[in-house]
């Protein structure tokens, strides 16, 4: 049996999409954040020693990594499914490029740019100005511009091909779906109308609603 340790409020819910997309039986251990701090609970640890979430467990091995979690899936389970022949070298190269971009250069950023949201909040009233501004600056001078190039890249390709390889959904689906899932539920995709299709595609997905059904809808912390 494979057992999802599932975090509310993170990546883990792309691993449940992947799961119900290929049919495959599956147990979800469900854990809550902490409530002041937003971060996992230390029984992770007893799972993974890093305590993150996705982390899957299948047996007597242990995955964690949500590119990897899904290598390992598609390779053991995929059958061929949700994924490109190596025999077309260039859709697998696009396949490979969107898989590791997700986590490797689109994450970051979004990241950063809730961690320094995160400072007027948690700091002192006597210096939440000194960290507004630190905010606004590190946004205004890095953050904005970086994400502005990324999704007039991702934009740009979406409104040529829909979806990032040539079956649906496929591995790279599923890992660019968090990154674009959580664009749409912080910020309004008024520009962006292939990334809000494809978002919408996720949400009509038979796949995805069974995780939804099961699992309850994607948030993010804090909301």
């Amino acid at each position: 049996m494979i057992r999802v340790h599932h975090l509310e409020k993170s990546r883990s819910h792309r691993i449940l999409w992947l799961l119900e997309t290929l049919a495959l039986e599956y147990e979800i251990i469900t854990y809550q954040r902490d409530s002041d701090t937003q971060l996992a609970p230390e029984a992770l640890k007893r799972v993974h020693p890093l305590g993150k979430s996705p982390v899957i467990t299948d047996g007597e091995i242990t995955v964690a990594e949500s590119g990897a979690i899904i290598d390992y899936l598609l390779s053991r389970y995929g059958e061929g499914r949700c994924q490109p022949s190596s025999d077309n070298i260039a859709e697998w190269a696009n396949y490979r490029y969107w898989m590791h971009y997700a986590e490797g250069s689109l994450m970051p950023l979004l990241v950063m740019r809730l961690v320094f949201a995160q400072l007027p909040k948690q700091s002192p009233w006597v210096i939440k100005p000194i960290a507004k501004g630190i905010n606004d600056t590190v946004n205004k001078r890095f953050i904005a511009p970086q994400l502005t190039q990324h999704l007039a890249m991702i934009e740009s390709h979406l409104a040529t091909h829909r979806q990032f390889s040539s079956t649906w959904p496929s591995g790279a689906d599923v890992q660019m779906s968090f990154p674009l899932q959580a664009l749409a539920m912080s910020q309004s995709l008024d520009d962006y109308p292939a990334i809000a299709a494809f978002v919408e595609r996720i949400d009509a997905d038979s796949a995805w609603q069974r995780v939804v059904e099961r699992a309850g809808p994607l948030t993010l912390p804090g909301q």
